[in-house]
């Protein structure tokens, strides 16, 4: 089962890390950068969610397109996601383990005025 939408509409999701473009290393070992099957990049932002009195938790969203100008972690721009979802995955690692967890991702971002 892959990109299960969520609701984040009760949590306040604030940028810790300026969006940029998502990159992985290819079998050379060189930065490459990730794209979606029409060739579009993908980009990521690094958010805390959290809920009024409770701990908050650091999680890295890959958007499906640039957010743009104006999302700043020195301004603790505060965001919500376009059409968040979360995708489920399970492999072995070069060690043989698995390594087990959910993706997060967006269509997009937007600041909240």
């Amino acid at each position: 089962m892959r990109n299960i939408p969520i609701d984040l509409s009760g949590f306040r999701l604030t940028v810790t890390e300026d969006p940029e473009m998502k990159m992985r290393k290819d079998e050379n070992g060189r930065e490459v950068t990730v794209t979606d099957q029409e060739g579009v990049a993908k980009f990521v932002v690094a958010l805390m969610v959290k809920t009024k009195g409770q701990k908050g938790e650091e999680i890295r969203v890959t958007l499906d397109t640039d957010p743009g100008e104006g999302f700043s972690e020195e301004d603790g721009t505060r965001v919500e996601l376009i059409q968040p979802r979360v995708s489920p995955y399970s492999f072995k690692n070069a060690k043989g383990e698995t390594v087990s967890g959910v993706a997060f991702s967006a269509a997009g971002l937007k600041p909240l005025l």
